[in-house]
């Protein structure tokens, strides 16, 4: 399993420990990831993992799904893109069964 957000994209950094006698020593900053899942008001909960920063950003911007619709596409990480488009495809298609019994 990755470190990486699936909404934000930070991932691992890389950095030096320097003690006092100024030796360096390699150290990873790992991203505050939590397993969360979020509600989206069409696809229902969805399994994520966010970085507690995701998880405000995304709660700023309304939901889950104001966030994906108010993001742009290249801004978005593969996995929300993903459900960006389940998402497109749902709102969709109650207006293409809807056109069709029309017809």
């Amino acid at each position: 399993m990755s470190k990486k957000c699936m909404i934000t994209g930070k991932g691992v950094l890389v950095g030096n420990n320097v003690s006092h006698a100024n030796n360096k020593t390699k150290k990873r900053f790992l991203p505050n990831l939590q397993n969360v899942s979020l509600l989206s008001d069409v696809l229902g909960p969805i399994r994520m993992r966010v970085t507690a920063s995701g998880i405000r950003t995304v709660e700023k911007a309304g939901g889950l799904d104001a966030f994906l619709m108010n993001t742009p596409n290249s801004k978005l990480q593969s996995e929300a893109l993903k459900i960006k488009r389940r998402l497109m495809k749902a709102k969709n298609a109650p207006k293409m069964q809807a056109t069709a019994k029309a017809a």
